[in-house]
This record gives structure tokens, C-alpha cells and sequence, in this order.
């Protein structure tokens, strides 16, 4: 797995260390912290991040941590507790540890980690030629991505269905695409009390492989020019990354039994897509090609005009949505030829006479038409925008506007 440190300067003093920063609301003072951290190939990652919370004001130091990684990032964290003699001869963590003690944190029950599957956890994914499950060593695919995405989202929501549990996230390490996912697990199923953090290392720390965090025994360090730098000097502290606890505008579905990463986005879309279009109010003209969204027209070709005025109806008259494009052309072919039959012969000023509307619908042409009106309504800007949100997509070939809210004249 490729490292990720993300790192970003930082001077702040530790006599201008920044106050805890959580959500809108505080966790319960005798919350178990659980700190959850995702980690690639570097390891160290962890050591800053505990370090930076004990900086905190007041200290939060975690009473459990749990990674989440992939096979060569195990081997990796593994290495937080091998005796190195740049430490002078202690691990990592025992260096961490009793540094941390001597700065007057009690650790009693705290900092409980080690190298077992449930303090290490591997993302585990489907093997197509074995038909097992497995352990991932990497996520260079697709299908590993979405297999990643739903090993994170049961992580996170194992933590935040426990009201006793203050969940600490950090996205600071793995690859980009592990962090985003991280974050959008933590956008979905986490709490207004949940902590989501990326850990800023001053440089030239954030490069030296030997550093896990200030004042770490063993004197100064190297790097590859050979100068040599004092880890006492090194500046960490953690940045807050706000999120939007999503759990309290879906909570029946968050509710129900963990499913899928994918399953949970789509349910989530679905409540987008219903609270937008509870809000809009669309008027379609028949005889002219006007269309008014909120009060704002959208200015749309015949053939647009069309698509939207098709659709505008089966919604007004609450038919059965459909499932596909291609399931509409029949009906959108026989609703082109009444519109043709309806207009005053000769008078090629009509809309419903225009050339463009002589040819037959494929449903290549319905997808590429709900595009344009898509990207025109987020062009006309204000309300009208949120007609994107609403118009038919791949799985859901209909208009998500409440029939009450759609005038046709």
C-alpha cells in the first residue's frame, strides 16, 4: 500500500495548543474514547496523532485503538512493537507510552492496542478465483475500493451504535481513497460527539521514517542529507475536519441492520432526491416550450421540452415510476406524435412543428436529452437547480416531484 502522510506545517507552540473542537454537541464525560485510525505504510501516523491528542486542551488520551489497514499495512504497524535501539532499545509504543507518563498522563487502563486482529483489523474482500474470503494486500481495483468501503462502514458503525463510545477518526494515513472513504463512512453513520482528525507534522519530521513524535528518547535524528534534527523541536498537532452527521436525517434507514456502503449511498440519494423535490414547485407549458422552476424559466429545446413535459405528466397523474429508458419509449414515441397531431397546421412558429421533434426517440437520445436539462437547470442557477437532483437516472427513469407540486398549462 502506498504511504500517505499528508503532511502540512505547523508552528503553533504547545503554549497555544488548541482546544478540543468537537460537533454541535459534547460527548458524555464517562465516554469510553476509542480512537480508529486507517494506516498505510507508515505507521508513525498513529504515535502523532495519540501525541497531539494528549497535547490537547484538556489531554484526551484514548482508552482503546483500533487500525484498519490492509496486509502490508499490518506488517507495518506490526513495527510499533519491535524494539528498535534508536529508542533505546524499546518499541515504539513503550517509548510512546512512557513518555507520555512522564509527562504526568495516567495511562491506567488507557492506550489499550496490540498486534491481534481485533486491535489490527485487515480489509477483507472476495477472491472471484477461490470463491473465499480473504485478506486484502492492497486496493488496486475497483471492486477492492467498494469491498474497503464496506469493511470501514461496519467498523464505524459497530463504534457509534454504542452510546457509551466516543468515536476519534483519524484519516490521516493509507492511500487517498482510503481517507475519503473513511470520511464518507463517518459523514453517513457518525454522531454529532464523534471526532473526525488529520494529524499536521512539521518539517522536516513528516519525511524522517525514524520519528514518531516529540521528545522521543534516543537524541537527534537524520536525514538523507545527513543534518541532524532534534525531535523535540518537531511541532504535531491534529487538524479538525468537520463533517455532517447525515445519521439524523436518515435514521430509520441507519436504523436497520448494516448493509452495503453502495446500498446505504443510494438509500441517502433517494432521501435527497424526495426532500428536494418536496421544495420545488414546476410549471410546464404545453403550447409554448416555457418551463418554470420556483419562478426561474429554464430555457430548453423543443426536444428537451418535450422529455420534461412527458415526464412532468406521468408525475402530475401519478403513474407507476420506471425503472429504465428504454421502458419509456413507447409511451414518450406515442406522446410525440399527439403533440405533432396537436399543433396548428402550417404554423411553423410552433414549437410542437419543429423539425427536431419529426424524428423518433431512442433511448441513447433520452439519456443524452435528461443530461442536457440536467446541466441547463443547474446553469439557470437559484431553485432551478435543484431540478437535477429530481430528473430521471440510471435505475430510476422518472420525475421526483410530488404530482401537487406540478402545474401544466
Amino acid at each position: 500500500m502506498k504511504a500517505e502522510r499528508k503532511p502540512r506545517k505547523t508552528n503553533r507552540s504547545s503554549s497555544q495548543r488548541p482546544k478540543q473542537e468537537y460537533g454541535a454537541a459534547q460527548p458524555p464525560t464517562n465516554s469510553e474514547v476509542v480512537l480508529l485510525a486507517v494506516i498505510g505504510m507508515s505507521p508513525a501516523i498513529l504515535t502523532e496523532t495519540i501525541w497531539a491528542l494528549a497535547d490537547e486542551q484538556p489531554p484526551v488520551i484514548p482508552d482503546r485503538v483500533v487500525v484498519v489497514t490492509t496486509l502490508q499495512g499490518r506488517e507495518q504497524v506490526k513495527q510499533l512493537f519491535v524494539e528498535t535501539p534508536a529508542l533505546k532499545k524499546q518499541s515504539p509504543w513503550s517509548a510512546l507510552r512512557h513518555a507520555l507518563e512522564q509527562r504526568g498522563h495516567d495511562l491506567k487502563g488507557k492506550l489499550r492496542f496490540g498486534a491481534t486482529a481485533n486491535d489490527i483489523r485487515v480489509i477483507t474482500g472476495h477472491d472471484k478465483t477461490s470463491e473465499r474470503t480473504i485478506e486484502l494486500n492492497d486496493l488496486p481495483d475497483r471492486a477492492d475500493n467498494e469491498a474497503a468501503a464496506d469493511f470501514l462502514l461496519e467498523q464505524v458503525r459497530t463504534f457509534v451504535e454504542n452510546p457509551d463510545i466516543q468515536l476519534i477518526v483519524s484519516i490521516a494515513g493509507g492511500r487517498k481513497t482510503l481517507s475519503a472513504l473513511m470520511y464518507a463512512c463517518v459523514t453517513l453513520a457518525g454522531r454529532e460527539t464523534d471526532r473526525l482528525t488529520h494529524v499536521l507534522v512539521s518539517e522536516p519530521f513528516e519525511t524522517l521514517r525514524e520519528f514518531w513524535f516529540p521528545h522521543q528518547p534516543g537524541g537527534a535524528l537524520k536525514d538523507r542529507d545527513g543534518r541532524e534534527h532534534d525531535p523535540k523541536t518537531a511541532k504535531v498537532e491534529l487538524a479538525h475536519v468537520p463533517f455532517v452527521p447525515l445519521r439524523n436525517l436518515f435514521r430509520r434507514e441507519l436504523g436497520q441492520p448494516a448493509g452495503s456502503f453502495r446500498r446505504l449511498i443510494d438509500v441517502c440519494l433517494a432521501n435527497v432526491r424526495l426532500s428536494a423535490g418536496e421544495h420545488l414547485r414546476l410549471q410546464v407549458e404545453e403550447k409554448y416550450p416555457r418551463s418554470v422552476i420556483n419562478g426561474r424559466p429554464l430555457e430548453l429545446s423543443p426536444r428537451e421540452h418535450l422529455v420534461l413535459l412527458f415526464f412532468a405528466q406521468r408525475a402530475k397523474r401519478g403513474e407507476v415510476k420506471l425503472s429504465a429508458f428504454d421502458e419509456a419509449l413507447a409511451d414518450i414515441e406515442d406522446a410525440r406524435k399527439k403533440l405533432r397531431a396537436s399543433a396548428p397546421a402550417n404554423d411553423w412558429s410552433d414549437w410542437r412543428n419543429s423539425d427536431s421533434l419529426s424524428g423518433e426517440f431512442t433511448d441513447r437520445d433520452l439519456v443524452r436529452i435528461v443530461s442536457d436539462i440536467r446541466r441547463k437547470a443547474k446553469q439557470a442557477g437559484g431553485d432551478a437547480a435543484f431540478l437535477a437532483d429530481v430528473l430521471p437516472a440510471k435505475g430510476r427513469c422518472a420525475l421526483d416531484i410530488p404530482g401537487a407540486n406540478i402545474s401544466i398549462k
